[in-house]
């Protein structure tokens, strides 16, 4: 079965959609979400046509670096990507469906080579077979539900809090600040603060109108020390494989050859759930 995610990770890329929620700041009383103009169906169209494309599969591409607090001084890098596209429902109000699968790996510090061991220890790429969100806009507010895991671990996580969706001038900004704080199945307590700005500029008005900016606060994986860290990551989406950077690809290319697609559709999801050997992505 497909390595489950470490829960010293979990939040880094389990959150990288930036739909499940479990705490969230309050939206600032002087900066509405939306402007009055904009009603439910715009801003969520704004939204998923950003993070899940209109139907041909998108890449958001990351990368960035890990740093040891409180000194700064840089531990390990970090590159990854995800594939997504989008299922638009055929009746009015019903949920849009986001299908996507990620991947990220730690890479040294000055070389930025992709590590696999460390100290004697093995690293292992973070790696998600799957996740399907389904998005609502409720309140002003976007929510995400995601179903994650395989076999009996399959699990429907439902979005309390939602994302905060805001314009500054002709860009969208969505925003989800998270506060982490759960007990693991070790009995010890899992704590961390991630931010996530999302940043969707009009088309032809820059380079790169998707951007994603992700800051956490909180320990490193066990391999690494387990110390308290800060991690940072930039993104961008791209329309097709060949506009991933070079390394990127190339590693994605050998290790990962799979995440470079999203998942067909649900008919796969199911599959990949049951553990069909056909997907490959079973024992």
């Amino acid at each position: 079965m497909v390595r489950n995610f470490v829960y010293s990770a979990v939040s880094v890329l389990a959150l990288a959609s930036c739909t499940t929620i479990m705490a969230e700041a309050p939206a600032p009383s002087d900066a509405p979400e939306t402007s009055e103009s904009s009603t439910a169906d715009d801003v969520l169209k704004v939204w998923v046509d950003a993070r899940a494309g209109t139907g041909a599969p998108v890449h958001w591409v990351s990368e960035g670096g890990i740093y040891a607090y409180p000194s700064g001084e840089q531990l390990f890098g970090m590159i990854g990507f995800d594939s997504s596209t989008v299922i638009w429902p055929e009746k009015p109000g019903d949920k849009v469906i986001h299908l996507t699968r990620k991947t990220f790996a730690y890479t040294d510090a000055e070389t930025g080579e992709v590590i696999t061991e460390y100290n004697g220890q093995t690293v292992e790429p973070i790696a998600y077979p799957y996740q399907m969100i389904e998005y609502r806009y409720e309140n002003g507010r976007i929510y995400g539900d995601v179903t994650q895991g395989v076999g009996d671990r399959v699990q429907k996580i439902i979005s309390e809090d939602g994302i905060a969706a805001r314009q500054i001038g002709d860009t969208w900004a969505f925003t989800a600040a998270v506060f982490l704080d759960f007990p693991l199945p070790t009995g010890a307590q899992y704590q961390a603060w991630e931010n996530y700005d999302f940043f969707i500029n009009p088309e032809g008005s820059v380079e790169e109108p998707h951007q994603m900016s992700w800051q956490r606060y909180g320990a490193l994986p066990s391999w690494a020390g387990g110390e308290q860290a800060i991690y940072h990551l930039l993104s961008h989406r791209v329309e097709a494989q060949d506009e991933m950077p070079e390394q990127l690809l190339s590693w994605a290319q050998e290790n990962k050859p799979q995440w470079l697609s999203p998942p067909a559709d649900l008919a796969e999801i199911a599959a990949i759930q049951a553990g069909d050997a056909a997907t490959g992505f079973s024992d």
